[in-house]
């Protein structure tokens, strides 16, 4: 039987790999270059209005792709968080909306829901032992289908910012003499690095990359993997939960049956920023840098005249040689 402190090891060596890998690093560089190109493509790609929609884009996807770090580290994966952002964002603006619920009240609401069904899939996963791309399969339709049923088809509309309760518009950007400042980034910020944190110096985090690792051993080491796995989904609910509350700070209107594709999106970001397909390996600062890959490809590339065919090929091209990475990776750690 392994101790616990075999399984730290393990973490600890997996995690020493992937920062020597130095897959951070080459993302990071591309996303500057990215940056680069764009700018010198399209004057009109460098004003501060475009710097303004990639940075909106980004908040709400880069807080799905956090949250999904975590059910990717276990060998896992989570479909639902993109109908489901829209399914828990429609379920709090109706109840603010119809229901009469203070904004505050609003989010939290948003932010439950986003929980509740993360326990779900977790339990599902845990003690059913269901494929985990099945069970958030099924539950990315079932959201879709709750978020329209709540709002009965129609779309819904959370407070603007000149009236009351507007006031959770001013947590992504704020108004000063006429400009616009993103102080979301800011929020966005010290989330990754309270989730890095916890990836990196707490048990949940060290047992999240040791049932990735190897699942077997860990349970056989006396972990309970079952609970662990769980809360990977229930973080991956938590904060497609607020980034649903990005989402309706951001657009004036929430339109039910969308959001699919989000999810691809988010766990592309995290697959690019070096969180293994296969579990075990990766870091919630990675996920970040690989968010931007994909929000400066969905945002420059019209700037140059090209579609969105164009962006989805072009980060299926970037999703294959990260895999790619990864393998090599993987096979040198073997030698």
């Amino acid at each position: 039987m392994m101790s616990k402190n075999t399984v730290n090891t393990v973490v600890r060596k997996r995690s020493t790999i992937d920062r020597l890998g130095g897959q951070k690093f080459i993302v990071l560089l591309i996303v500057i270059a990215l940056f680069i190109f764009f700018c010198i493509a399209s004057p009109n790609f460098r004003k501060y209005s475009t710097l303004m929609n990639i940075l909106d884009f980004s908040y709400y996807i880069t807080l799905m792709a956090i949250g999904v770090t975590f059910p990717l580290i276990t060998a896992g994966v989570d479909l639902s968080i993109g109908t489901g952002l829209i399914c828990y964002s429609l379920f709090g603006g109706y109840l603010v909306t119809f229901g009469g619920w203070p904004v505050w009240a609003g989010m939290l609401a948003t932010i439950m829901l986003g929980m509740v069904f993360g326990v779900i899939n977790g339990s599902l996963v845990a003690f059913l032992d269901l494929p985990p791309f099945l069970v958030t399969l099924c539950t990315c339709m079932i959201t879709r289908g709750v978020g329209s049923i709540i709002v009965g088809g129609f779309g819904i509309s959370w407070p603007t910012a000149s009236e009351p309760g507007g006031w959770f518009r001013s947590i992504f950007k704020i108004n000063v003499n006429g400009t616009m400042i993103p102080i979301g980034f800011l929020w966005v910020l010290i989330l990754v690095c309270v989730m890095a944190f916890v990836l990196n110096h707490t048990k949940m985090g060290r047992y999240t990359l040791a049932i990735g690792s190897n699942k077997e051993a860990t349970r056989l080491s006396g972990v309970n993997v079952k609970f662990y796995q769980i809360m990977a989904y229930v973080i991956s609910g938590l904060f497609a939960g607020l980034a649903a509350i990005a989402y309706s700070a951001i657009f004036s209107t929430v339109q039910p049956g969308s959001g699919a594709g989000l999810e691809l999106d988010a766990i592309g970001g995290a697959i690019i920023g070096g969180v293994s397909a296969s579990g075990g390996v990766g870091s919630v600062f990675g996920t970040l840098v690989g968010v931007f890959v994909i929000c400066l490809l969905k945002t420059g590339l019209p700037f140059i005249g090209q579609q969105a065919n164009a962006q989805q090929i072009i980060t299926g091209i970037i999703l294959i040689a990260s895999v790619m990475i990864e393998i090599i990776k993987r096979k040198r750690e073997k030698n």
